[in-house]
């Protein structure tokens, strides 16, 4: 092979490394893409996991992030779901691939979190409760119906009354946090936790199976509402998926 033929068949192999570099990487499991409406979308969600027995992944956003304007502003959605969740998602695992976190669902882990750091509890529930809130809500406006609302009425005595009870819980939990509506023992409970727990956690107060959430840190509604907590909670009903809340009761 002369040096000119050999110059051409290197050339041929780098430009084929380069194209096949991307095919590699999201074979490799990639994170999810954004398409210009906002929402996501990946082919690679079936691989098996890469970091352990346990991975934790973002659920891809049902709706464009300015779907459920006015209730929640556009900005707030993306910088909430591509900043804030993505970050818990790394840093949980993280934490599990360097604690050795043998637990094989979100469930188990959660479920003894005091076995794990600060950093795995924190990160955990951070990303495990952002994929639930984002498939309670949704812009098609619906009440409850059927069973969830004869449940709602037979727990707290009306729709009204319910309302009044968790935006309660939202607004007395003082910092960071999250307001629940749980099933527990064949009834309907509210109630709150601090930071990133949840009542799937063997050291939450709260327990039970969740139906609802609300995130009322912070960075859930700042940018929009700036400290006015109550005009948050109040606007968000709107934009409740009843429907996906009756389904988690079952």
């Amino acid at each position: 092979m002369d040096r000119k033929q050999f110059l051409s068949r290197s050339l041929q192999t780098v430009a084929g490394a380069v194209l096949a570099g991307p095919v590699l990487l999201r074979a490799a499991g990639t994170p999810d893409s954004i398409n210009p409406d906002g929402r996501t979308s990946s082919t690679d969600r079936d691989d098996p996991p890469l970091l352990g027995p346990l991975v934790f992944a973002q659920v891809p956003l049902p709706y464009s992030y300015d779907a459920l304007e006015p209730s929640i502003d556009r900005m707030t959605m993306e910088i909430h779901y591509t900043k804030h969740h993505a970050a818990y998602v790394k840093n949980v695992n993280e934490a599990i691939l360097a604690e050795g976190v043998a637990a094989t669902t979100e469930e188990e882990m959660l479920k003894h979190i005091t076995d794990y750091s600060a950093k795995a509890r924190n990160n955990a529930g951070g990303a495990w409760n952002h994929n639930f809130f984002w498939q309670v809500m949704g812009p098609k406006k619906n009440a409850p119906t059927g069973k969830l609302l004869d449940a709602i009425n037979g727990s707290f005595g009306s729709m009204e009354k319910f309302k009044e009870v968790f935006a309660d819980a939202g607004m007395k939990r003082f910092g960071s946090g999250w307001a629940w509506l749980v099933s527990a023992d064949g009834k309907l409970e509210i109630g709150s936790t601090p930071n990133q727990d949840n009542p799937l956690m063997g050291i939450s107060e709260l327990k039970g199976k969740p139906l609802l959430a609300l995130d009322v840190w912070e960075h859930a509604y700042y940018l929009k509402y700036q400290n006015k907590r109550a005009e948050y909670i109040t606007n968000w009903w709107d934009v409740v998926n009843w429907e996906t809340v009756a389904g988690r009761l079952g």
